[in-house]
């Protein structure tokens, strides 16, 4: 029997011919990441251990995104650990406040990240790198301190479930609304220790930036990874980026797969998840008014460009409803850039947004954007769960820019197509 992608980079990073779905397996890692809440426990972890040496200063790389700008003392004492133990080691890949991006944005478009690597790290949504065609997953804080000092990790290899993609998508819709409607078809465990595999005809009418979101909320399915298939638009991303050699791995024929599925991208609606759940979705023609108190834009799932164009397309010459805050997050310094030179940033503040620094800030309730109880927001994050933007009683629907942004003008969960024609 034929190997999947992902059961094929393993086997490579454990100098195995083949490995099969349930086997235990000890590989190579050609990059161990952390952020500024997850790395000060994996270095408390290392010096207790008696390390003195990371395997690789290139191949480590630690994030200062979660609470930078430092929301308050403790986040403060947290990037101050970060910062002397990168210093000690001489981490080439640090990121800091004026350089520093949402690390899941960041590492691919600093050509860090390549196909056919196998990456973890402390955080879940690691999966993120699938999109380049890299094995990436999330690990503990122990697991990361054990992998900068050795350079290796275990794995049990996981089955896999193939998507087929086929179709383009319509006017209005985006790749947030596929990654929901898969997610609202198989549940919140229905990929559990599963790599989703993408594949098909229609990978091609999906960008990178399409495919970076989609491979983000794969753990929100369960999944211990998403991937997607190598092809032009693969290749046309890292050739300006990536400036090492590299291997890509493609899923033998004869492939065993746990469950296959064919998603026609031209069906996709616009889709919203509702609290406390990203399985709980609904297309607008499921639920009716929803007022709302705050929408917010960016994050390590929607903050790329691509994000940004969409949500000022909607707010281009609209202002934000009355007693709706709406926050922007470009993810990367390059990004915020972007949208000042491409005339963004001055849609996004006319239109009465308030514009952030890259941060993960609001999306795991950490700052710049809490909510109170009661109040409800849109966000193009990842996650709903109680009390994930603040309060246990308020609640979080997730969507994509074009809903978040129409939604900001009106005051009420809005589809695009409403506010447009």
């Amino acid at each position: 029997m034929g190997m999947t992608m992902t059961q094929k980079i393993l086997a490579a990073h454990a100098g195995l011919d083949e490995v099969k779905a349930g086997q235990l397996i000890m590989a190579d890692l050609d990059l161990v990441l952390g952020n500024d809440v997850t790395t000060p426990v994996a270095i408390n972890e290392f010096n207790k251990a008696g390390f003195t040496e990371i395997f690789d200063k290139d191949k480590v790389t630690v994030v200062l995104d979660h609470f930078t700008p430092n929301k308050d003392i403790k986040a403060a004492a947290q990037c101050k650990q970060c910062r002397e133990f990168a210093c000690e080691y001489n981490i080439t890949h640090f990121y800091d406040v004026g350089r520093v991006g949402i690390e899941h944005a960041l590492l691919p478009e600093q050509g860090i990240v390549a196909p056919g690597d196998c990456i973890i790290g402390a955080d879940s949504h690691t999966c993120t790198y699938g999109a380049l065609g890299a094995f990436s997953t999330g690990i503990g804080s122990t697991d990361m301190c054990a992998g900068m000092a050795k350079g290796k990790t275990w794995f049990k290899v996981p089955e896999a479930i193939k998507f087929n993609i086929v179709g383009k998508l319509p006017k209005w819709s985006a790749a947030k609304d596929v990654i929901l409607h898969i997610i609202g078809l198989i549940g919140v465990d229905g990929a559990l220790y599963k790599s989703m595999e993408f594949s098909g005809e229609g990978l091609l009418n999906l960008s990178m930036e399409d495919r970076l979101c989609m491979a983000n909320m794969a753990i929100e399915a369960g999944a211990k990874n998403g991937i997607f298939a190598v092809d032009q638009v693969t290749l046309d991303y890292v050739k300006d980026r990536v400036k090492r050699e590299y291997k890509i791995f493609e899923a033998d024929e004869d492939a065993e797969y746990a469950a296959e599925y064919t998603i026609n991208l031209s069906e996709i609606k616009p889709t919203v998840a509702f609290p406390h759940l990203p399985e709980n979705t609904k297309t607008f023609d499921e639920f009716g008014t929803v007022e709302i108190d705050q929408v917010v834009i960016g994050s390590c799932t929607n903050g790329r460009i691509e994000d940004m164009r969409a949500a000022a397309e909607i707010l281009k010459d609209r202002k934000v409803a009355k007693n709706v805050r709406c926050i922007i997050i470009p993810a990367t310094q390059d990004i915020y850039m972007q949208c000042i030179k491409e005339g963004l940033t001055e849609i996004f503040i006319k239109a009465g947004c308030a514009v952030s620094t890259p941060t993960c800030g609001p999306c795991l309730g950490g700052h710049m954007g809490i909510l109170a109880k009661g109040e409800r927001a849109v966000a193009t994050t990842n996650r709903n769960f109680v009390g994930r933007m603040g309060h246990p009683e308020s609640e979080v629907y997730l969507a994509s820019p074009y809903v978040a942004a129409a939604s900001a003008v009106t005051g009420v969960i809005t589809q695009p197509l409403e506010l447009m024609d």
